[in-house]
């Protein structure tokens, strides 16, 4: 991941908060240790860390400008099929000077404006500013995986990957209480809102549009569904299967391109599993990377993720630790974590990401797959349901002792009324 961070000043007053750039571009530096850099003009303000993954060379650091110096784009993720629209840009005359898909993001904006972003198959979070038009254009891929905070006021237009980057402006501190509420409620604070109220989330699937002090967001994506085309066009389980387990290992795939060491993150569990065996397939030396903990013996999963390893044939790393390693790195996660965010696993994460960054700059996750691939308790009672074995079955069999225990049960609390 890399990190990016500007401004557009509207007037002298939002002009003040230039002189921030430099420590809010800092501020991002965990997430891009490779190189900084910012360009700032009278009015406007461009911040990049680079955590350099495709084209390693200097010719794709940012902020990255076009020939005619008229574009400068900061750019946070990576364009999965970048190769096929730079050859698209080729066949029309297009020229590069680097081999980072940065470069064809920055030109296929050019050539089309914001018709290009139903292109993108990858995960993003950008700025493009137009000198001579003096414009922002900004933003967020489909599904939002990768972060984009803005602030707007009469004065002047911020954003960042990180809210640190924001707070380093100076800007004013307001709890938003609306959005702690439903903290409280989810266990974090889902889009537009964040924890204070003059910053916003920009939404997956959305852009938004800096021209002349005006402020347009715009949605270009949202999950396409017409319910008589998919009654129409309904397929059976087993090409459903198929199709599903060729558009998962295409994706695996995809995310293999990089130009630095890359390896994958492996629990034992079905979501990592699944990934590693897809990723094996395409890159033979694969090295993945698991976590364990020595005084907790009932959460340490390790044994299972080295049987996968083991068929897989993977090169292997556990991290094994104590609860003092845990405790040790829990105020390093909080001084870190922008705004209030009830993951259990952050801890281990954390930890399982600074080891293996001694290992590889980019590992493969399976965060998120058990919802696809059906690894919690309940699927597996839903298929009991859906297939039930000797015991299901046996069940309704001895419903009239459920009934007698349900009204003995229902008697017996009648019994002691509460006082």
């Amino acid at each position: 991941m890399c990190g990016i961070t500007g401004i557009f000043a509207f007037n002298l007053v939002g002009k003040m908060n230039m002189i921030h750039l430099a420590n809010a571009t800092r501020a991002l530096e965990k997430r891009g240790p490779d190189f900084q850099d910012i360009y700032h003009d009278q009015f406007v303000g461009l911040g990049h860390r680079r955590l350099s993954i495709i084209d390693t060379s200097a010719a794709a650091n940012q902020p990255m400008w076009d020939e005619t110096n008229r574009y400068t784009i900061v750019y946070n993720g990576e364009i999965f099929n970048y190769r096929e629209l730079r050859k698209q840009l080729q066949n029309r005359g297009v020229t590069f000077f680097s081999q980072s898909d940065t470069e064809v993001l920055l030109k296929l904006y050019i050539h089309e404006r914001e018709n290009f972003l139903n292109k993108l198959n990858g995960f993003f979070a950008f700025c493009i500013y137009d000198k001579q038009e003096q414009t922002f254009f900004l933003a967020r891929d489909r599904y939002g995986v990768k972060p984009l905070l803005y602030l707007y006021d009469e004065d002047k237009f911020l954003f960042a990957s990180e809210m640190k980057a924001i707070l380093e402006y100076g800007i004013e501190k307001k709890l938003d209480f609306t959005a702690l509420y439903t903290y409280l409620q989810l266990n974090y604070i889902p889009a537009p809102d964040t924890i204070f109220q003059q910053v916003k989330k920009l939404n997956p699937g959305h852009y938004l549009k800096i021209e002349r002090g005006k402020f347009l967001i715009n949605n270009y994506y949202t999950i396409p569904y017409n319910q008589e085309q998919a009654r129409q066009n309904s397929i059976g389980f087993d090409e459903a299967k198929n199709t599903f387990k060729n558009l998962l290992e295409a994706s695996v795939q995809r995310r293999l391109v990089a130009d630095v060491p890359l390896g994958a993150f492996l629990s034992g569990g079905i979501d990592s599993s699944v990934i590693t065996g897809l990723a094996r397939k395409h890159k033979p030396d694969l090295h993945t990377f698991s976590i364990g903990f020595k005084d907790e013996k009932f959460f340490d999963e390790t044994s299972y993720a080295k049987l996968v390893s083991k068929h897989f044939n993977t090169k292997h790393t556990v991290f094994s630790l104590t609860n003092a390693d845990l405790y040790e790195h829990v105020y390093s996660i909080l001084d870190y974590t922008d705004e209030p965010f009830a993951d259990s696993s952050a801890i281990n994460v954390y930890i399982l990401s600074k080891e293996t960054r001694k290992h590889a700059t980019v590992a493969l996750s399976g965060d998120g797959a058990d919802e696809l691939l059906g690894g919690y308790n309940k699927h597996a009672a839903f298929l009991r349901g859906l297939h039930p074995g000797w015991k299901e079955n046996l069940i309704p069999k001895f419903d009239w002792l459920w009934q007698r225990l349900r009204f003995a049960a229902s008697r017996s609390t009648a019994s002691y009324p509460f006082r």
